[in-house]
């Protein structure tokens, strides 16, 4: 969205707060929970589009039918009842969907493991444009009542957050997820950052800030502070392995050092060179996966390096155009760290 645009949209919500802050803040929860358009933009995220879609082309498709008549979308590979195996979920991050996760899968199922990767409502297959936590825990739950216990569930970005949202119980009258290991891949430890950066973006007034983070109360049944899950990974009983980059320009390798104090459950990895989306590929990343879900108990002790020697440094402009949250939301914000 051009500058103009954006001060369309600060002057009509200047507009409408002076009006009503409480409809400004509930305009602006609809606004940040709008999902970008699936089509890849720009020719390296439709090759990596295309590609990731035909690694994914022999797979079983579902769809989980959520609250409100919304939907989500599920690729199911391996699935049948052909002996016990392992059964893994894996779960996107904002404005991408299971085929840019198509590396990841197939590293899964070649182990033999039943896979099933999610598109969350307003992503990928599941059509609509409109997604917020509430929903993606939601699918997370679905996704589990529809295929049985998952062994293990490995989720980037905003696709790990909703994992460990979910793990915690924090939604009330969700099923948390079950199973035995968690990996999360570049994922926020919390949310409060992105609600304050997009209230500053598009001007919000202190009443109608507050508006806005009352509607995450509303439409999930807890308040905006109650997911910060930092503290989370180290109480929900199960190994976690939190993996992230230091030059992650979308969320700051702060959240990664929050997960890793949590507790001795947690295994913290930095793969420094792969950034915020190149790392869900890297193949140093998916082995550190592969032994981590496999049950090795040394992966957390493996040294950076081990990581960084195998990361080809690209500067971040010319990365596809998988935009972080908020940028997503309106197109109106440059990327900027987490604090």
């Amino acid at each position: 969205m051009t500058n103009f645009a954006l001060d369309v949209t600060r002057l009509g919500f200047s507009a409408l707060q002076a009006v009503s802050p409480d409809l400004a803040g509930k305009a602006a929860f609809q606004l940040f929970s709008r999902t970008p358009s699936p089509r890849p933009s720009g020719a390296k995220a439709k090759a990596a589009h295309a590609a990731g879609a035909a690694l994914l082309a022999g797979a079983e498709r579902f769809t989980l039918k959520l609250g409100g008549g919304l939907q989500a979308h599920a690729y199911r590979l391996n699935g049948g009842a052909r002996g016990k195996r392992k059964r893994y979920l894996v779960t996107h991050g904002w404005g991408s969907s299971a085929a840019y996760m198509a590396e990841l899968v197939s590293m899964l199922s070649a182990t033999g493991a039943e896979v099933v990767a999610l598109d969350f409502p307003g992503h990928g297959r599941s059509g609509g444009r409109f997604l917020h936590m509430g929903l993606a825990v939601e699918t997370i739950a679905a996704a589990e009542a529809r295929f049985g216990a998952f062994d293990a569930a490995i989720g980037h970005s905003f696709g790990g957050a909703a994992l460990m949202v979910s793990a915690a119980g924090l939604l009330p009258g969700v099923a948390p997820i079950g199973g035995e290991r968690l990996a999360l891949i570049g994922a926020p430890s919390e949310m409060a950052w992105l609600f304050t950066d997009f209230g500053r973006m598009i001007g919000l007034r202190p009443a109608a800030q507050a508006a806005l983070e009352n509607e995450v109360h509303r439409v999930t049944g807890r308040r905006l502070e109650d997911f910060d899950v930092g503290g989370a990974a180290g109480g929900i009983g199960r190994p976690v392995l939190v993996i992230h980059a230091e030059d992650d320009k979308e969320v700051s390798p702060l959240h990664a050092k929050r997960y890793g104090a949590a507790g001795e459950s947690v295994r913290l990895l930095w793969a420094n060179g792969f950034g915020h989306r190149r790392i869900i590929g890297a193949e140093a990343v998916l082995a550190a996966i592969a032994a981590f879900l496999d049950g090795d108990r040394g992966v957390g002790e493996v040294p950076d390096e081990s990581i960084k020697k195998d990361a080809e440094i690209i500067p971040f402009f010319e990365l596809p155009a998988r935009r972080g949250i908020v940028a997503s939301v309106a197109k109106i914000k440059p990327r900027r760290d987490a604090s």
